[in-house]
């Protein structure tokens, strides 16, 4: 093959390596090929173990060593670029604002100008705010990087020669993974070996039946959906097992390239819609204040420089540029308090749509129920019990693969029989359509092979055209079918889980291939327990309580369900089962979904249509799911919940991640997610108050004084003082009616609380320029040390009142909220008399003048309790 790459070049570069791979590779199947790009375009056509010797692998895998040098080469199997900001980067995010970036340049005119002591003082108070913002949110992603850390999703593979389990993350070309269902697929890969494997590439190709797949080629031209020897990244194990070697991974691979041209991002939550049209509102009214105020300032002929400045500095003031800090703060610490209740948030702006579910969507088992199925019997067709009905239950589960599942252990549990003389020939998996799962076995010394199919009681008698008696005679299952069902009928209503047992005699040389689950004889049931939770009726009556309403959807039948609701205490429930579902449209099923308790016999793409439902009903739905049946509802709820013991698919899918399957934990998360939803409305409360009404009414004053209200750096450094004790909010007390309920974000009423408690602080404002211009007569050093002080304790002040709806001494502020609060305070008052209050361009102040500002900021903080006791009488939220 002749080269087309410089080899002097390719050394120590990481994309050159690549190409370098692939020309090895494909020199070995003896194709024209000039790099990744055409290695990725093509593998499905190459003979599997050329490709595995062309990569310099085997079938036994990668040692250790060589898949950490091949991680070097590659980089880390993802398609995003970085999980997180580098410390640099994030540091300078902090002064990537334009309104920050035009303070620096003004700075920077300020110099040029001789004017090197504002200058100074402008650039130290930029910065000071900036690193204060940069520590909080660096704090918050190193604690929001160990808290992942508990709930990676890892894929098995063989290295050196043993099955491990491995980051996905660290999966690398050349590596061999072993799949089995529920397994994600890490990285572009060709198959070596399968089992009855099917695969879900809906992601892909928009098909939501499995693809079935198996080893072979295929031609080039063959369509991504039609290529039955290749998995892809991002897809996931329907049923069956599987061996594949990766060929590429992260942005070389189908998924990351499709990513990387829609730049595909994760759904916005209401909450972060919320926080966006917040923003555009306040960005829209700053700019219009702030070019009205240079405007005018330039009429009246003042300093074209300070104008500009102070119109600047309005606006960092009018800007509540601590809010994405603030919110990062408020949701890692949420997500901190919810470790510890044992829920761990994988993605933090679902936070905030966690305290806002109001219904939650849930299987029984192991979340209402022990999770701890135990085998009560196996009975055959007339429902006496039946050793041979144990026993082939027994093989069947015994030489089972697919994926590890309770009821299988159960069975094992319940009795150990001698299956040493058996010999496992194929097996047909268990999936979700069919409902069924088929062992062939073998017996020594025996001409014929057994076909014994385990699965739900409806699925296997469709398959059985007879049945066996006690007495061992086989008869047309016509001819008691009646009796089949009415056991099947009375079980279920005693709260019993029912599966049922067929089987045939095959030839012993058949395989899956040639032997379809048809024609069997109906063997007999096995009954399932699976008890009550201790405390379970106590725990969903405490999320009632929270305005969160239970609501079960399992594929168990309508009895089991019905059973379950008696337990539960649940009065007059209303049950909806999976057949009636499929004859309703969708605006009947929205109608009907906000009432209905349980859903029962319910497919999994029906849970999709539940979800939709009840969201289309006006609710924020969670939806609780650990299997593979489970994804595509997960992907539509509000709030995805899973749980650490879950399948990987289902797992990774998952917005939340519990530690533990029980609702119990689920109802501290709540509280938990509450309590950070109103720690963070506290800080906007407290930015559209005091701090809005400030920088509102040093606007206004600025139009008529002969002098500007505050010089630049004075406006700077209110703002940085009034943002002291807001940075302490993501750990303040929250008061129990605030967490009562779910809670939305509403623009509306937050735009009424700014124009309320905005206004009250200028009129208080403008009462403190009258004071102090007509009573005072103070001259304009005076005016702006008097006014500064005034506005920094009084917006410090305001924050304990605004941050509940009780009065201010009923509801007790966190710890390192009063301290902030009281420091800035002290700190205010003490600034004027320091050395750096002449820096500044302040003054110290006489006694009268003092005492006539604490008069006006006590009557201010009375007010605003009166003003906040008829808002809240008034307007509901």
């Amino acid at each position: 093959m002749q080269k087309t790459l410089n080899t002097d070049k390719i050394k120590n570069d990481s994309k050159a390596a690549e190409e370098k791979a692939a020309i090895i590779l494909l020199k070995g199947i003896g194709i024209r090929y000039k790099s990744m790009a055409d290695l990725k375009e093509s593998f499905w056509f190459a003979p599997p173990e050329e490709i595995i010797k062309s990569l310099d692998t085997t079938e036994n895998g990668l040692s250790t060593e060589e898949a950490k040098k091949r991680l070097q080469i590659y980089g880390i199997n993802s398609i995003a670029a970085s999980k997180s900001k580098s410390t640099f980067s994030l540091l300078i995010s902090q002064f990537k604002s334009p309104i920050i970036i035009i303070l620096f340049s003004a700075t920077l005119l300020s110099f040029l100008l001789h004017d090197t002591l504002d200058a100074l003082i402008i650039l130290t108070i930029i910065i000071i705010s900036g690193l204060l913002s940069f520590w909080q949110e660096y704090s918050a992603n190193n604690a929001i990087s160990k808290l992942l850390a508990l709930v990676e999703v890892k894929v098995t593979v063989l290295r050196d020669n043993t099955p491990i389990q491995v980051k996905v993350e660290e999966i690398v070309p050349g590596d061999i993974i072993l799949l089995k269902a529920g397994s994600l697929i890490p990285g572009d890969s060709i198959i070596l070996d399968s089992n009855s494997l099917t695969v879900n590439e809906a992601i892909l190709t928009g098909e939501s039946f499995p693809a079935e797949k198996s080893p072979g080629i295929v031609s080039p031209n063959t369509p991504l959906a039609q290529r039955k020897n290749c998995l892809w990244m991002g897809t996931h194990v329907i049923s069956g097992t599987g061996k594949a070697l990766v060929v590429t991974t992260g942005k070389s691979t189908q998924f990351g390239s499709i990513s990387e041209r829609l730049k595909i991002k994760p759904k916005e939550t209401e909450f972060e819609r919320g926080i966006n049209q917040f923003g555009y509102f306040l960005i829209e009214l700053t700019l219009l204040l702030v070019i009205f105020i240079f405007a005018v300032n330039v009429l009246l002929e003042r300093p074209a420089l300070d104008s500009f400045l102070f119109s600047l500095a309005l606006a960092v003031g009018l800007t509540p540029q601590l809010l994405p800090a603030i919110i990062s703060v408020n949701l890692s610490y949420g997500a901190k308090k919810m470790a510890e209740a044992k829920v761990v948030v994988k993605r933090l702006a679902s936070i905030e749509n966690f305290g806002s579910m109001d219904v939650l969507c849930s299987d029984k088992t192991g979340t209402l129920t022990q999770g701890e199925i135990q085998l009560q019997a196996g009975v055959d067709a007339n429902g006496k019990p039946s050793e041979k009905v144990l026993m082939y239950a027994y093989i069947n589960a015994f030489f089972e693969s697919g994926f590890v599942n309770p009821i299988d252990q159960a069975i094992r549990n319940y009795k150990e029989f001698d299956v040493k003389d058996y010999e496992k020939i194929d097996e047909h998996p268990y999936d979700f359509i069919r409902k069924r799962l088929s062992i062939m076995v073998s017996k020594q010394g025996s001409d014929e092979s057994l076909m014994v199919t385990k699965g739900a009681v409806s699925n296997i008698l469709e398959i059985c055209t007879k049945a066996e008696l006690e007495t061992g005679e086989i008869v047309d299952i016509s001819t008691i079918l009646p009796n089949i069902q009415q056991l099947y009928e009375n079980y279920s209503n005693s709260g019993y889980r029912v599966l049922g047992i067929a089987y045939k005699k095959i030839d012993a040389k058949s395989t899956i291939e040639d032997e379809k689950e048809e024609d069997m004889i109906f063997l007999g049931f096995l009954t399932f327990t699976d008890p009550l939770k201790p405390g379970i009726i106590e725990t969903i009556t405490n999320l009632k309580n929270l305005g969160v309403s239970l609501k079960i959807v399992t594929g168990d039948n309508r009895y089991i369900a019905a059973n379950i609701v008696k337990q539960l205490g649940f009065n007059n429930a209303e049950i909806l089962t999976g057949p009636e579902i499929h004859k309703m449209t969708n605006g009947a099923l929205t109608q009907r979904s906000s009432s209905v308790s349980i859903f029962a016999e319910v497919e999994p793409n029906e849970k999709e249509r539940i979800i939709e439902s009840l969201k289309n009903a006006g609710h924020v739905v969670g939806y609780m799911g650990d299997g593979i049946n489970d994804v595509s509802a997960l992907h539509t709820a509000d709030v995805s919940l899973s749980v650490d013991s879950a399948v990987d698919v289902a797992k990774e899918v998952a917005d939340i991640v519990l530690l533990e399957k029980n609702l119990n934990v689920l109802a501290d998360g709540i509280m938990a997610g509450r309590n950070t939803f109103a720690n963070t409305l506290k800080y906007v409360f407290m930015a559209t108050s005091a701090n809005f009404g400030n920088m509102f009414s040093m606007a206004g004053a600025s139009l008529f004084l002969p002098f500007l209200p505050l010089l630049p750096k004075q406006v700077l450094l209110t703002n940085l003082l009034t943002d002291f004790p807001e940075m302490t909010i993501a750990t303040d007390s929250v008061d129990a009616e605030m967490v009562e309920k779910p809670r939305r974000w509403d623009i509306g009423f937050i735009r009424k609380f700014m124009l309320t408690f905005g206004l009250l602080s200028s009129v208080f404002d403008y009462l403190t320029f009258g004071s102090l211009l007509l009573l005072i007569h103070a001259d304009d050093v005076q005016f702006r040390t008097g006014w500064f002080v005034e506005s920094v304790i009084s917006a410090a002040l305001i924050v304990l009142v605004v941050r509940s709806r009780r009065p201010f001494y009923k509801s007790k502020p966190g710890k390192y909220l009063l301290i902030a609060t009281f420091a800035v305070a002290t700190a205010t008052v003490a600034i004027p008399y320091s050395p750096l209050g002449g820096i500044l361009g302040f003054e110290p102040l006489k006694i009268h003048t003092l005492l006539l500002i604490a008069a006006i900021i006590f009557i201010y903080i009375i007010s605003a309790e009166i003003i906040k006791f008829q808002f809240y009488k008034r307007i509901k939220y």
